[in-house]
């Protein structure tokens, strides 16, 4: 199910002397895909994938467009492949609870009400299955134990992980791919761990003080909002880390379909979800597409909810609720649609403490600048571009 990937190459190149081949292969769907059908993710040889295609195709979850499997790539790819799957489920988690945090603080709302937008929620564009648990969860109540109250509110606020999410950052870090959503899930987990340190900064740090008249809040206005900037953030999400599979992919000379990965998702997983559809059709037409938010169809409805997203986001911002992965991918999306970043000065910064170099907009090669009297001729500036990743 969970390995990690070089741990399948090892496994595959020590049993290839005995005529074994290996397949590594990921699974997805918890619970219910073990009694339905999970999403069966393999990578290895053609010839082993062929003998087993028969088995496998039965037993993965089923959907409109075929079974929730197929041949991903040669050995490797399968594990890599539900790795960044669980990435993408960590930003899923997160920004679903930013959502629930940003209604519960700032909105003030009942989980009876939070569990009923949720359920809404789950017959439009953001249906999915993470969506339609969270509804269950917000309504389920405390009958067992205290016999009051909702479950969820009982639960100590400290998350646990596998170290599936951790992979996908490193190996995010390895490709040089921007992972902003995943990476913020990431840290959010790993402060809610700290929580005896939180309890006490609670005492010492202080957030702001404002009032809906100040930071004036309408309740309808807002939700709708949210379940724009919810949107617009998984889609952010799923491009990121379909960005890293395709950068491994590339890499490792995988030839990994990343609209069958869409595909094999729809069904079956945790993250399975309605918009997988819309990501697939839009990495079927354009095999070669650079990054999901270019197609035209989904930076069309990115476009269309900005203003709602930003929204959210100051709000939140202004009442001092954390959102990391809702700004993490709002951030994305303006850093990727800016023709012109400030890093010309970061570059600059390089250049001026360690002789880095640059390169000019207006002429081609590589230049260094002597910036104050203390600094000296670094020789041949060519070599200075050593070492860069």
């Amino acid at each position: 199910g969970n390995e990690w990937f070089h741990n399948t190459l090892r496994r595959a190149k020590e049993l290839e002397p005995k005529g074994i081949h290996f397949v590594g292969m990921g699974i997805s769907g918890g619970e219910e895909g073990a009694r339905n059908g999970p999403s069966l993710m393999p990578g290895g040889p053609k010839e082993a994938y062929d003998l087993i295609e028969p088995i496998i195709t039965k037993c993965a979850a089923q959907v409109n467009d075929g079974p929730c499997t197929g041949y991903l790539g040669p050995v490797g790819a399968g594990n890599y492949v539900k790795m960044i799957h669980n990435g993408i489920e960590y930003g899923d988690m997160q920004l679903i609870g930013e959502i629930y945090d940003v209604m519960k603080s700032v909105l003030k709302i009942s989980n009876e009400e939070m569990a009923k937008v949720f359920h809404d929620w789950n017959s439009t564009e953001l249906e999915s299955y993470l969506i339609e648990i969270t509804a269950k969860i917000l309504a389920k109540k405390d009958d067992e134990v205290t016999g009051e109250g909702y479950v969820v509110d009982y639960i100590l606020d400290k998350t646990g992980m596998k170290g599936t999410g951790r992979w996908t950052i490193q190996e995010a870090a390895e490709r040089s791919v921007a992972a902003p959503t995943m990476s913020a899930s990431l840290d959010a987990r790993y402060i809610s761990a700290r929580k005896d340190e939180r309890v006490k900064a609670s005492t010492v740090l202080k957030g702001p003080d404002v009032t809906s008249a100040e930071i004036p809040i309408h309740k309808g206005q807002l939700l709708d909002d949210l379940r724009a900037a919810l949107y617009c953030s998984k889609v952010c999400s799923y491009a990121q880390g379909l960005g890293i599979i395709k950068s491994c992919s590339d890499d490792m000379n995988w030839d990994i379909d990343l609209s069958e990965c869409a595909r094999m998702w729809k069904g079956g997983c945790i993250i399975r979800a309605q918009i997988l559809q819309k990501i697939q059709d839009a990495l079927a037409r354009d095999k070669n597409l650079p990054n999901l938010i270019l197609d035209p169809v989904v930076a069309g409805e990115l476009n269309e909810r900005s203003a709602a997203w930003r929204r959210v986001v100051a709000v939140a911002v202004g009442y001092g609720v954390p959102t990391p992965a809702l700004c993490g991918s709002l951030n994305y999306f303006d850093s990727y649609r800016r023709e012109r970043l400030p890093a010309n000065l970061t570059q600059a910064q390089r250049d001026f403490f360690g002789g880095h170099t640059y390169e000019r907009i207006d002429r081609d090669g590589v230049f260094h600048t002597a910036w104050t009297e203390s600094h000296k001729s670094i020789g041949d500036i060519n070599e200075r571009k050593a070492g860069e990743l």
